[in-house]
């Protein structure tokens, strides 16, 4: 387990589900507050380790959990309608975040605190009758005050509006490749022809990058095969970047896919709240969830500290939520228009205006501006049902 071992009574307290990216953040922003009702204990299975996991956002706030961020980036790189933009981020910075780093960040704020710790265990049952009761696999009873759950993904009574599928390669080039100093978050120098398609290059310097091939893909539909990924990305590494077949190596990949839900039901039952994914945390339209999390940590520790309960957290304006929606059915009606698009929204030489909108932070007079620009048909069909 990434926290301490927890020897303490298994009653009263917070109890949160999963050790993960949002479970650890969570007992972080507890760890810091003054108002905690009693202990705090993660439960996790131990299946995912975490240190091997990675995190990238844009941000322009700073945070609990900063000193985790080892990689920070204050620019951009776009290829889509033709065009190679290399785009300023403002008073935002693009920042990766590696597993080993966070569990560190973390401990340093759980570690003297000595109510805040972990257990091993699988959760059978979660039953919200009068108390919360955890019950785990091994026969252990769990009875909190408050459980904050991160298991699974989001809850929606609609099923998810569209998925994101990638297969994500570590390369390591033989000669230099990659701008170490700039993050390609979007070229669509690939076949878009079945599905809206990019390629994503996280370098690390001017040899190694990972490298990631995405795919906007509809609700329903079967997973893109590995292989189809993987042949996408030889395309790209060898007729784009015009690498010699013998000059790169490939390395550890993942392969994964992510559902994107612009609506999610209702969060909390009684006592009982989703977090992270499970909460609706992964922006549908742009399958980034780092920032939202820590953003929503922080709400619910301020919320305890100042009410003595969780439940006074930011409502979401319901635009967002449409527009997300209507963005995915273009893009999986259309898979051209997802191009058509980025290169209408970053055509301009700061990113801000965009990131600040994928951030749900934009006003209406910001919005209007931004829609102006962009190609209105396959958008305005998906917003009006037609």
């Amino acid at each position: 387990m990434s926290l301490r071992t927890w020897t303490g009574p298994l009653h009263g307290g917070i109890v949160i589900l999963g050790g993960g990216l949002s479970g650890l953040s969570l007992a972080a922003h507890l760890a810091a507050t003054r108002a905690r009702p009693g202990p705090v204990l993660v439960v996790d299975d131990g299946a995912r380790d975490i240190t091997a996991a990675s995190w990238a956002s844009w941000t322009r706030r700073t945070a609990l959990l900063d000193s985790a961020a080892t990689e920070m980036f204050d620019r951009m790189r776009v290829y889509a309608g033709g065009h190679d933009r290399t785009l300023a981020l403002g008073h935002y910075r693009y920042r990766v975040v590696h597993g080993a780093a966070l569990v560190a960040a973390v401990r340093r704020l759980t570690d003297p605190v000595p109510d805040v710790g972990s257990v091993t265990g699988h959760v059978v049952d979660v039953d919200d009758a009068d108390r919360p009761l955890v019950t785990l696999d091994d026969g252990r009873e769990l009875r909190p005050d408050w459980v904050f759950d991160a298991r699974g993904p989001a809850a929606t009574t609609a099923g998810e509006d569209a998925a994101l599928d990638f297969l994500g390669v570590r390369v390591r080039a033989e000669a230099p490749l990659f701008d170490p100093h700039v993050p390609v978050l979007f070229d669509f120098r690939t076949d878009q022809a079945e599905r809206a398609s990019f390629v994503y290059v996280l370098p690390s310097d001017a040899h190694h990058a990972l490298v990631e091939h995405t795919c906007f893909v509809a609700p329903g539909t079967p997973d893109v095969a590995p292989e189809v990924h993987l042949a996408a990305l030889r395309v790209y590494l060898t007729q784009v970047l015009g690498v010699p077949e013998n000059a790169y190596e490939l390395g550890r990949s993942e392969h994964a896919r992510l559902p994107l839900v612009a609506q999610i039901a209702e969060r909390s039952e009684g006592r009982i709240l989703r977090i992270g994914a499970a909460a609706g945390m992964m922006k549908a339209s742009s399958g980034y969830a780092y920032e939202r999390i820590q953003r929503d940590c922080e709400a619910i520790a301020r919320s305890f500290e100042q009410h003595g309960h969780p439940y006074d957290l930011p409502k979401r304006p319901g635009r967002f939520a449409r527009y997300d929606r209507a963005l995915l059915t273009a893009v999986t009606e259309h898979p051209g228009f997802l191009e058509e698009m980025f290169a209408a929204l970053f055509s301009r030489p700061s990113a801000e205006p965009v990131l600040r909108f994928l951030d749900e932070d934009s006003s209406l007079r910001d919005e209007a501006g931004l829609f102006a620009s962009l190609p209105a048909g396959p958008l305005i069909r998906a917003m009006t049902g037609r």
